[in-house]
């Protein structure tokens, strides 16, 4: 299923490495920052201060190539059966204590458009940069 942050469904790898990969019925992504065909469309730290409201979109953007990614593993007729496991990097300055606001974003996107399925474990955890400066990175471990 294609998103707005992948290009024919598969986000494009910054490296050497997929985007995702399928063991039996379990789906492991790479960690997958906010880009649309490669191009990174947020950047920077997050403010100590910061309302995690002004980060929904990036959050959003990476949750969803991270989702892509997943679902480009899936067979004709297979759906996510769930999310196992979700990990929220955020590149914020000392002082940022609002990492699980900005991880309910992309829990929530999950919610949207898998339902119940979507909420298992999390992690959101502070970082001092991520790749290309980016300000979040999402990696997800799906159930098929």
């Amino acid at each position: 299923m294609k998103t707005d942050g992948a290009r024919n469904g598969l986000p494009i790898p910054q490296g050497l490495y997929v985007p995702a990969v399928r063991r039996g019925d379990m789906i492991f992504t790479a960690g997958m920052t906010p880009r649309i065909d490669g191009v990174l469309q947020f950047d920077g730290i997050i403010a100590a201060s910061a309302n995690p409201a002004n980060h929904a979109d990036a959050v959003i953007l990476a949750c969803s190539n991270a989702l892509s990614a997943a679902e480009a593993h899936l067979l004709a007729d297979e759906t996510i059966a769930a999310i196992l496991s979700l990990t929220v990097y955020i590149a914020a300055e000392p002082g940022f204590t609002a990492h699980s606001k900005l991880a309910d974003y992309a829990s929530q996107f999950l919610k949207d458009r898998l339902g119940d399925a979507a909420i298992g474990t999390r992690a959101a955890i502070g970082v001092a940069t991520l790749p290309g400066n980016a300000p979040v990175e999402i990696q997800l471990i799906a159930a098929v």
